[in-house]
C-alpha cells in the first residue's frame, strides 16, 4: 500500500535525524576513554538500524597486510567473517585487496569465483553481500561488510550512506590522538585485537552462566557497560578474569 507524501514526512525526517546522529557519534573520537572496539561495535549496529541489513561485519588490515575481524553484528557473521579472513576468499577480502567496493546479489551465482565463501555464507543463511572499502586517499585499512539473508542486497542510496559512514570511521581511527603518529594504525589495531579477544572470552562466559546466545551475551554485557557508564572492555576484563557480578549483568533491562 502506497503512502502519501505527508505521511512519509514524519518517517523521512525520523531518519534524517538518526543519520546525523550516527554521523555525530562516528566522528567524535577525539576523547580520553575512546574505546574501538565500541566505535566499531557502533559502526555495525548504526549500519543495521539505517540500512536495514541483516548484518555487518569490520575487517581490519594490519601494517603487514594481514587482516583481523575487529567487529560483527551476529554471531552468525561473526562465523562467516573469520572464515572469509582463514580462508582468504571472499568479497571481503577481494574489496580490502582492491580498495574498491564488491557486490555480489546473490551468492549462490557467483559460487565459481568463491567457493568456499559462497558455501559458508549459505550454511550461515546469507544470500548476499557488500563489501565496502574503509579507505582514506591511497590507504586502506580495513572493509565493512553489508550482508543479506535476500538476493538483491541493499539499494544505491543505502550503499552510498554506508561508504560514507565507512569513511567518517576509517578517518575517526587514523585520527584517533592517544595514538601518536607513527605508530597510529599499528596501536590502534593491536588495541581492537587485544580487546576483541576479551570481549570474547566475557561474551563466552555470560552465555554459559546464563545459558543464552552469544548474542544476546553481548547485548547484555554492552547494556551494562553503557548503563553503568563503563568501556566496554573494561567490563569484558572485569567477566573474564572473574570479579564482576554475572547474575547482575545478565538481568535484561
Amino acid at each position: 500500500m502506497s503512502h502519501a507524501p505527508e505521511e512519509l514526512e514524519p518517517v523521512l525526517r525520523d531518519r534524517e535525524r538518526r543519520v546525523s546522529r550516527t554521523f555525530v557519534s562516528l566522528a567524535d573520537t577525539l576523547v580520553a576513554d575512546f574505546d574501538i572496539s565500541d566505535f566499531l561495535n557502533t559502526l555495525t549496529e548504526q549500519c543495521i538500524d539505517l540500512l536495514g541489513v541483516s548484518a555487518v561485519g569490520v575487517i581490519l588490515r594490519d601494517p603487514d597486510g594481514g587482516l583481523h575481524v575487529a567487529a560483527t553484528s551476529s554471531q552468525r557473521a561473526e562465523l562467516l567473517e573469520l572464515f572469509a579472513v582463514q580462508t582468504d576468499d571472499g568479497p571481503c577480502v577481494d574489496c580490502v585487496t582492491s580498495g574498491a567496493p564488491v557486490s555480489c546479489a546473490d551468492l549462490r551465482a557467483e559460487a565459481h569465483r568463491w567457493p568456499r565463501f559462497t558455501a559458508a555464507a549459505h550454511e550461515c543463511g546469507f544470500r548476499s553481500a557488500q563489501a565496502l572499502p574503509m579507505r582514506l586517499r591511497e590507504e586502506v585499512i580495513g572493509v565493512v561488510t553489508l550482508l543479506g539473508t535476500e538476493p538483491g542486497g541493499a539499494d544505491r542510496d543505502d550503499v552510498e550512506l554506508a561508504q560514507a559512514l565507512a569513511a567518517v570511521a576509517t578517518i575517526g581511527i587514523l585520527q584517533q590522538r592517544t595514538i601518536e603518529r607513527g605508530d597510529r594504525l599499528a596501536g590502534q589495531l593491536q588495541i581492537a585485537l587485544t580487546s576483541r579477544v576479551v570481549i570474547e572470552q566475557a561474551k563466552g562466559m555470560l552465555a554459559e552462566h546464563g545459558a543464552v546466545s552469544m548474542d544476546e551475551a553481548f547485548a547484555q554485557l554492552r547494556g551494562y557497560a553503557r548503563a553503568h557508564h563503563q568501556r566496554l572492555t573494561d567490563l569484558a576484563r572485569e567477566v573474564a578474569e572473574g570479579t564482576a557480578d554475572l547474575a547482575a549483568i545478565l538481568i535484561r533491562r
